[in-house]
C-alpha cells in the first residue's frame, strides 16, 4: 500500500504562501479556492515503518491484515494548482521528516535514547 505522507512545515509554508496572496475572486467565482498541500509522493507503508523504527531505534511490534472495508491501495495529494498560483510544492523527504518528528517528539516527551 501507498500513502503520501506531508511534513507539518511544509503545510504550515504553504498555507503561510496562501495568506500572503488570497483569492480575490471574480464576478462569477468566489474569493477563495481550496488546495492539496500533500508531498505528492506516495511512499510504500512498509518503507514509512521501516524509516520510523531506524529513526526510533526500535522494531515496532507488526500485525498484518488483510485490506479492511474503506481501504485504498494508493493515495496522494494532487498539488498541480498550489504548483501554478504559488510556485510551491512540499518537499521534505520521509526521511528527513520522521527524523525530524522523532527528535521533537523525544525532546518534548523528555525521552533520553
Amino acid at each position: 500500500m501507498y500513502r503520501d505522507f506531508t511534513y507539518i512545515d511544509d503545510i504550515v509554508q504553504g498555507i503561510e504562501n496562501m495568506l500572503l496572496t488570497p483569492p480575490t475572486g471574480e464576478k462569477s467565482e468566489a474569493p477563495y479556492k481550496i488546495y492539496n498541500i500533500g508531498n505528492n509522493q506516495p511512499e510504500k507503508l512498509m518503507h514509512f515503518i521501516e524509516t520510523l523504527e531506524k529513526a526510533i531505534g526500535k522494531e515496532a511490534k507488526k500485525e498484518f491484515l488483510p485490506m479492511q472495508p474503506g481501504d485504498v491501495y494508493q493515495t496522494y495529494a494532487d498539488v498541480t494548482d498550489l504548483m501554478n498560483d504559488f510556485d510551491f510544492k512540499p518537499s521534505t523527504s520521509i526521511e528527513a521528516g520522521l527524523g525530524k518528528f522523532v527528535d521533537w517528539y523525544k525532546e518534548y516527551y523528555n525521552i533520553s535514547d
